[in-house]
């Protein structure tokens, strides 16, 4: 498991006890003042770091990470792991060792890879 999946779980270890998906969460904490959904998709889009797609219903969009946005995603992530206060105090072993039940914890099936605003 690399430095930024360690990031990843340990944010959803940590958020997990709110129960909210890590997504949700994540735009919790960006969300520092009332905006419009379509404000966040916006800003995303214009920086090259989401697209729009058409969702099943035709009022629903559907964002998208582009190569860009996950890149960014993946340098975020590896910069939050380095910072980490937990994952210093352990050892590349212990790492290694705890990687399993970190990657549990961040099962793909249970964060959705798009998320869906109206179309307004």
């Amino acid at each position: 498991m690399s430095e930024a999946q360690f990031a990843k779980a340990e944010f959803a270890a940590i958020v997990g006890g709110f129960g909210l998906p890590v997504h949700l969460a994540r735009a919790i904490v960006m969300l520092t003042t009332p905006a419009p959904m379509r404000d966040l998709a916006d800003q995303l889009e214009e920086r090259g770091l989401v697209t729009r797609a058409p969702g099943a219903d035709r009022r629903v969009k559907l964002l998208a990470l582009t190569d860009a946005g996950r890149a960014l995603r993946d340098k975020v992530s590896t910069a939050t792991a380095e910072r980490s206060v937990f994952l210093r105090r352990l050892d590349d072993a212990e790492r290694k060792t705890f990687a399993p039940l970190l990657q549990r914890l961040v099962d793909d099936e249970a964060h959705p890879h798009h998320l869906a605003c109206e179309d307004t």
